[in-house]
Parts: C-alpha cells; sequence; structure tokens
C-alpha cells in the first residue's frame, strides 16, 4: 500500500482513496498522479475517476458483468495495484509536462464589479490586483460546485478575499472570482459568493463538446489580462 493513502467505500458502488500529504500542492501532485496511472489501466467496468483536492473517489458499474459483486472486484482490483504496480509513491508530473490553458480575462468594470472593492481590503491598487492575478500559473485541483467549474490553486497569498456575506443571485458566465485563497471561473450563470474581478468568454463546460469540461484536474491555467476596466489603463 502506498504510504499515506486509505481506501473506503462510498455509497454502494464507489470507492474512496484517502491521501495523508500535509501540504496542499504535494496532495494535489499525489492524487493526480494516482489519477493517471490508474486510468492507464481501467477496466470497462470502472465507470469515472474523479480527483478533488485529497481524495480520488473511484465510481463502479453496479451493472457490470464481473466475477462478483462489482464493488468487491473493484476493491480487489485496486489492492492489487497499489501493492504491485502502484507500490512506489507516485512521482509528481514536471509542470513543463501538464498541458497548460490561457484564459483571456477582461479586468474591472462591469465584467469585475469586485475588482476596487479587492485591491482596497489587500492594500494594493486595483493595477496591482490585476498584475498578481495574471502572474500565477494556477493548477486545477478539481472540477465541481458547476459543471466545468475548476478550483484553481496558485492564487497569491496577498490576494486571498472573504466571499461575500450576501452572495449574489446570479453570476454571469465566464466570471473569475476570489474566494478565500482560491480563484476560479464560473462556467455557466448561476449564483455565487465569490468576489468577482474579471471575465473571459472562453466556454469552459459546452454538452456538446468532446469532452464537455474545456479543464480536466491537473491542467495548468494561466489568465491573460485582455483589457481592463480600470480608469486609464486601457
Amino acid at each position: 500500500m502506498i504510504r499515506g493513502v486509505t481506501v473506503e467505500r462510498l455509497g454502494e458502488d464507489a470507492l474512496l482513496l484517502r491521501t495523508a500529504v500535509p501540504d496542499d500542492r504535494a496532495t494535489l501532485e499525489v492524487v493526480h498522479a494516482l489519477a493517471e496511472r490508474l486510468a492507464d489501466d481501467r477496466p470497462a467496468w470502472l465507470e469515472d475517476i474523479v480527483p478533488a483536492y485529497a481524495t480520488l473517489a473511484l465510481f463502479v458499474d453496479p451493472g457490470a458483468h464481473v466475477d462478483g459483486d462489482p464493488l468487491e472486484v473493484a476493491e480487489r482490483w485496486l489492492a492489487a495495484r497499489l501493492e504491485d504496480g502502484l507500490a512506489q509513491p507516485p512521482v509528481a508530473t514536471a509542470d513543463s509536462a501538464r498541458r497548460i490553458v490561457d484564459i483571456p480575462v477582461r479586468y474591472g468594470g462591469e465584467d469585475g464589479p469586485d475588482l476596487d472593492m479587492v485591491a482596497h481590503h489587500c492594500g494594493l491598487s486595483p493595477a496591482d490586483v490585476v498584475a498578481r492575478h495574471a502572474a500565477g500559473v494556477y493548477i486545477v485541483a478539481m472540477l465541481g460546485f458547476a459543471p466545468g467549474f475548476p478550483y484553481l490553486v496558485g492564487l497569491d497569498p496577498a490576494l486571498a478575499m472573504p466571499r461575500r456575506a450576501n452572495p449574489r443571485t446570479c453570476v454571469a458566465a465566464g466570471s473569475v472570482g476570489i474566494g478565500g485563497g482560491q480563484t476560479g471561473i464560473y462556467p455557466a450563470a448561476g449564483p455565487g459568493g465569490w468576489q468577482l474581478i474579471g471575465r473571459t468568454d472562453v466556454a469552459l463546460f459546452d454538452p456538446a463538446r468532446s469532452p464537455p469540461s474545456l479543464l480536466r484536474a491537473g491542467d495548468r491555467l494561466r489568465f491573460v489580462a485582455v483589457r481592463s476596466g480600470m480608469g486609464g489603463t486601457g
């Protein structure tokens, strides 16, 4: 068994792998590496592999034609791989080998109505907030909350912001926000409580596309400032 990884049942059709790595970035690397290595040997009865911050869920087809209970078969399959092919701790994939997705963003103005407030809270100018936000290379930790919504790790700590006390009932699709120590992008219009600093026209989720989500866990993402709604800045 890989040190620090435990396995438990998640309901009647899934297994959950938990990691015990203390550092957020290191935890993500372990989870993403495990997901990739299990996907390389994915059997037909394994419907989905879903990484999160410190866990990895394996969803099993409960109606699969296998020798025995599908979940028990999945437990044996996973145990064999954790003891054999995955016996060594996962090796992080170099950033240079990861897919990098550039997201153009219009910062401030109607597209980023909270930019000035974020700047005031952080003791920075709006231009500094934009510069710091667009300077990072972020890791897509997981997708959740809404289809295609990326939780991004790598935000400059100086830009950390509490969520809104009163969430908006409707946030425009493509809005880029900050919530706590994370940043993310709303793929579709809907309610939300993150502080909005910009907006993109990139479609993060399209049911007619294959795959429907533009991003996947483990991707690297960069924001590219294409215009700012700040006075006198372009």
